[in-house]
């Protein structure tokens, strides 16, 4: 049977081992390495997909678990699946719903069998195990599932982690077995371990050998340094097929993303650039800048002078600074376009930086524009 997704390598870079390539999906193809942006809800919040197409998206996230109690996903099934429901007609990734049972969810109880917690919304008793997961995913029929793992905290005892991990493993193997649609919805394993080398190793290895189409490295960007998850990147990715895509969960920040690839990694997401958007904080080429800030409040030039985004191309620091004050959601959208654009934009330059082996050099620019080689850089 030919495999939902396709991987396909174009280029190594030269100094770093960096990979250049696309993912072939039911919903086209995509260039790696891609910065995924978060449609938690179905949406990306305040823009349309029209506006994530014309910036280059590829590929959405979207959570199975949010998904799941509202608006259930029997509605969306009903509706056609994800990409008809939200008028989206490229890649859609889904998260298993494990990590918000866990981070979210009060009164929670992890057995072998599954996760018993409180629905945040209403209180009532509800249950995730790995076959209702998938079941949940398959409904939802997005290109690319996530398995149901356990994230521990990256601080845990080793003890814990150990036990964690193997459960995982044995996790994995149920919602492989569950899975209903294998030859259009492509099931990634997620590696586990916190910052044990040899229990990713092992998390590695037990996911490997039940050869999932991809495989995703979860467990990091909670709460350790950069230097930590670097440190765990270099042991972990490669212990992953060279002929499958490789996905780092929850990871957003400019350092991270350029150092994530020089690492190995093809696919990353996460809700920062429109949750900061939201905040007033923009990335630019520049730097970080805060647009709520008094010194923008006579500053009419753009969020960023390198920037062709449609909000550089149409709007001032001022404005923007004005509907920010008043609470104006339209500040929050033009912000939040420009983030993502940044972001997407980035990422073409990653690309084009290992066609033309001088990634190294990318991010020496970044990271002077950003200020993290200083003592006391800020985190993105």
């Amino acid at each position: 049977m030919e495999p939902a997704i396709k991987y396909r390598l174009i280029k190594t870079e030269k100094h770093t081992g960096a990979r250049l390539g696309e993912i072939i999906t039911p919903h086209g193809t995509f260039p790696t390495p891609m910065f995924m942006p978060v449609g938690t809800q179905a949406t990306v919040k305040t823009l349309a997909p029209e506006e994530l197409d014309e910036m280059g998206a590829g590929i959405i996230l979207a959570n199975t678990y949010h998904l799941w109690l509202r608006p259930g996903e029997d509605i969306v099934e009903q509706a056609g699946g994800l990409h008809k429901f939200m008028n989206w007609d490229k890649g859609i990734l889904t998260d298993s719903g494990g990590f918000q049972v866990f981070s979210l969810a009060s009164n929670r109880n992890i057995t072998e069998e599954g996760v018993t917690f409180k629905n945040e919304i209403n209180g009532s008793k509800m249950f995730l195990s790995p076959e209702k997961a998938i079941q949940i995913e398959n409904a939802l029929r997005p290109d690319i599932m996530m398995s149901f793992d356990e994230c521990p905290p990256y601080f845990e005892s080793y003890d814990y982690v150990k036990h964690s991990v193997e459960r995982t493993s044995r996790w994995a193997e149920r919602g492989l077995k569950a899975h209903q649609n294998p030859d259009w919805q492509a099931l990634f394993g997620i590696v586990q371990g916190a910052g044990f080398e040899d229990l990713r190793k092992q998390s590695a290895a037990d996911l490997v050998s039940l050869d999932f189409p991809g495989y995703s490295i979860g467990g990091l960007s909670v709460g350790e340094s950069k230097e930590e998850m670097n440190r765990v990147l270099e042991f972990t990715t490669p212990l992953l097929p060279t002929n499958k895509p490789r996905y780092l969960m929850g990871v957003g920040t400019t350092d991270s993303l350029i150092d994530g690839v020089i690492r190995g990694v093809d696919m990353f997401d996460c809700v920062l650039p429109t949750r900061i958007a939201r905040n007033g904080t923009v990335m630019t080429s520049h730097g970080r800048l805060v647009v709520k800030n008094a010194k923008y409040a006579r500053d009419f030039t753009p969020l960023d002078d390198q920037c062709n985004c449609y909000t550089c191309r149409n709007y001032t620091r001022a404005y923007i600074r004005h509907l920010m004050k008043t609470d104006e959601s339209f500040g929050m959208r033009l912000a939040s376009y420009h983030n993502l654009y940044y972001l997407l934009n980035l990422m073409k330059r990653v690309r084009q930086a290992i066609m033309d082996d001088n990634l190294l050099e990318l991010r020496e620019e970044v990271f002077e524009q950003y200020g993290y080689n200083l003592p006391n850089a800020k985190n993105f």
